[in-house]
């Protein structure tokens, strides 16, 4: 008898993480954008800031309100939702002629990317077997980092052998056009994706859910992990709401350590390199269109980073390679810092650069997103994943909006040569590395139920409480965290 389906599994999962696509595309069609559309409507650094950030804000919200949302009427067809409010975005703001138009238009597709980034893994998370969870999340963030590659690629075709003022004038509107084209690639196929199995059972559904999961496994696999499904489900309710987690001692704890997870893949700097890569290497280059190119190997070496990940993260773990992966982001921030600083012509700068990307893609790009998406429990999942989302672009806000600022300070540029951001998120990689030391267990191959006691007993205060609520139950706050 099979265990799993895997290429039914296999299928599904594509789908919902063609969503990755539009991620990565709408994520880093902005970098090929940013500048033209600055000299287009001459733009201050702060509104250069605003400009690129303010996507964020519509991020956050799109996050924090996704839990509520995928609860209420499911997590298929809140997928279906996002990939129209990004179609809207698209063409709202390719044919923005204000920054304010632009702003709104870009604020949409912001709800969008809040919405997906929770809701994807999500879903993928909720219909893995656990032995394949880390492969099939990582699906996600391969086709979201082909997106990425994708959109460097079109924005460099769009803008090669043009004139300097048809790419201020009409170029950027094109590049922001063209995210349409993986919007209805995804409205085509999500059809086909059945309901979430455990979405279906939290929700009264329970012959619906046991129907996939025979689909996904087979009818003995379904039934024992229906009832592991049903048994995780608190009393008096299918889900815990926003207010409920912070009353709930055991879901605060576990809710902080996934946004600070959030948080720190964000101070990485990852997003500088995809929202500025070319502001970032004209540093070095002094050219548009040079810029434009070489940020196609950042989006490489994200890809081929992450495609390593994809096979090892279920082999190896998911906190070693955060762990070292984080050290190793450290130290090629400050390489490249030292090499901005000593003001190094060639290719030692973007050497760096690509090497920093490539260790984030093998480490924290999937092991992050993946983590978020698989340590809350049943009856938190939504909700708490969208906390922890809207504390990754709200994180995201900060760094993005202040980046322009610095990077064109006089002052730092005169004593950095733009190092500063850098040496800023070499030190947020090394606080990385210490929390991930100190506070996370390892998940590999445990599935999503029985996550919650390996979270608790990492902290040494949850494991001395524990301990003494066995030795005398009514005088610990254990007991009644219970």
């Amino acid at each position: 008898m099979r265990k799993h389906n895997l290429r039914l599994i296999l299928f599904v999962c594509a789908i919902a993480s063609l969503s990755g696509v539009i991620l990565g595309y709408d994520a880093s069609v902005i970098s090929g954008v940013i500048d033209p559309l600055t000299e287009h409507l001459s733009l201050t650094p702060w509104e250069n800031g605003w400009a690129v950030s303010n996507v964020i804000l519509g991020c956050i919200a799109g996050a924090w309100g996704v839990g509520y949302i995928s609860d209420r009427i499911g997590r298929k067809s809140t997928l279906i939702i996002t990939a129209g409010l990004f179609v809207i975005s698209a063409l709202g703001s390719a044919l923005a002629n204000t920054l304010t138009d632009f702003v709104i238009w870009r604020l949409v597709g912001g709800l969008a990317v809040g919405m997906a980034s929770a809701i994807t893994p999500l879903y993928i998370a909720e219909v893995s077997p656990k032995d394949w969870r880390g492969r099939m999340l990582g699906l996600q963030q391969i086709l979201m980092v082909g997106g990425q590659v994708a959109v460097y690629i079109v924005n460099y075709l769009i803008a090669r052998g043009m004139s300097h003022q048809w790419i201020v004038s009409e170029g950027w509107r094109w590049m922001l056009a063209s995210g349409v084209v993986p919007c209805a690639l995804f409205l085509l196929l999500v059809p086909f994706m059945p309901e979430s199995p455990r979405w279906l059972a939290l929700n009264g559904k329970t012959e619906r859910a046991r129907q996939v999961l025979t689909r996904l496994s087979n009818a003995q696999h379904a039934e024992r992990l229906l009832h592991e499904i049903l048994s995780s489900t608190e009393p008096g309710g299918s889900h815990t709401q926003q207010r409920g987690i912070l009353r709930d001692a055991r879901a605060r704890y576990i809710l902080l350590i996934g946004c600070a997870i959030a948080v720190l893949q964000q101070i990485s700097g990852i997003n500088i390199l995809l929202y500025y890569a070319p502001s970032l290497l004209q540093n070095i280059t002094g050219s548009t269109q040079a810029s434009l190119f070489q940020s196609i190997f950042l989006g490489l070496a994200l890809l081929a980073g992450v495609a390593v990940c994809l096979s090892t993260i279920d082999r190896l773990g998911r906190t070693p390679l955060l762990r070292w992966g984080a050290l190793g982001c450290a130290l090629c921030l400050v390489f490249t810092a030292w090499a901005f600083i000593a003001q190094t012509d060639g290719v030692l700068p973007v050497i760096g650069l690509v090497t920093f990307v490539l260790i984030f893609g093998l480490s924290w790009s999937l092991g992050a997103w993946l983590l978020i998406s698989e340590i809350f429990p049943n009856r938190i999942r939504a909700v708490a994943m969208g906390f922890a989302f809207a504390s990754m672009y709200l994180a995201n806000f900060i760094v993005t909006q202040s980046f322009p600022m610095m990077n064109r300070s006089r002052v730092l540029m005169e004593h950095f040569h733009g190092a500063f951001p850098l040496m800023l998120c070499a030190l947020g990689c090394l606080v990385a590395f210490w929390f991930v030391r100190r506070f996370l267990p390892e998940t590999r191959g445990v599935s999503l139920e029985h996550i919650e006691p390996l979270m608790l007993s990492k902290s040494r205060r949850f494991a001395a409480e524990a301990q003494r609520s066995d030795q005398h139950p009514s005088s610990s706050v254990w007991a009644k965290v219970k």
